[in-house]
């Protein structure tokens, strides 16, 4: 019987030119439901992920044709978990292996079990991570990752300056931000076209988000001083 089965469903790319660990790590992983793919390059490995969809990465630091810090910095764009594998063992190593964006760290030689408990971790925290996109206040959800707003479970249409407002009221519910504290918080959004009024754009939101637009629940006017996202809402 396959341990834990009912978990492992998750595809693995793994890496690493060294052909014998590979066929070791695939078997292994392979009993306990992983799905493995081996790149033998970075060029490989880069092309397939373009392709396909992974959960985890298992990368070596020593490839033929790439530094693996390198390749290790361009892959962590993806958000996909990355566990690098490699030969040096010095703390040093480790550290730098870790700020350059690797999730975990497994220096060779090592028991496959260590492998396939560490590789459980990072995807646990990939799932916890995912899981922590969505606000919920009472009947609306606000979806971080996929930028999408729903009440009773139903999407609301806004534009995406003012989801990114909505956000930033919603991740200070209880605080009184002004106007300026707001657009202070938008520097980094792409403006609309028209570039309105704060007023509008809340207007607009609370015209998606409330069952009464006059009578607002969720966003708060406080007079002279700006908007509140409200912790307590309906349930």
């Amino acid at each position: 019987m396959r341990p834990d089965t009912e978990t492992m469903a998750e595809r693995i790319l793994m890496i690493d030119d060294d052909n014998r660990l590979a066929g070791m790590v695939s078997d292994y992983l392979g009993g306990a439901g992983f799905r493995l793919t081996v790149a033998g390059t970075a060029r490989e490995g880069e092309a397939l992920m373009k392709r396909e969809t992974f959960d985890a990465i298992i990368l070596d630091l020593m490839l033929p044709d790439a530094d693996g810090l390198d390749l290790c910095r361009r892959l962590r764009a993806t958000d996909v978990p990355i566990l690098m594998l490699t030969a040096r063992g010095e703390p040093m190593d480790r550290v730098v292996g870790l700020e350059v964006g690797a999730d975990d760290y497994l220096a060779k030689p090592f028991e496959p079990r260590e492998l396939q408990a560490r590789l459980r971790a990072i995807l646990r925290r990939k799932g916890s991570a995912v899981k922590s996109e969505t606000l919920r206040f009472g009947r609306l959800e606000i979806d971080k990752g996929a930028r999408l707003v729903r009440v009773d479970g139903e999407e609301r249409t806004i534009t995406s300056y003012q989801f990114a407002i909505l956000l930033a009221l919603a991740e200070r519910a209880g605080r009184v931000l002004s106007r300026d504290a707001l657009m202070d918080l938008l520097k980094g959004e792409k403006l609309e076209a028209f570039d309105r009024s704060m007023d509008v754009h809340i207007s607009r939101i609370r015209a998606a988000i409330e069952d009464d637009p006059k009578k607002p629940r969720r966003i708060l006017t406080v007079r002279g001083a700006g908007y509140v996202f409200a912790k307590d809402q309906d349930r």
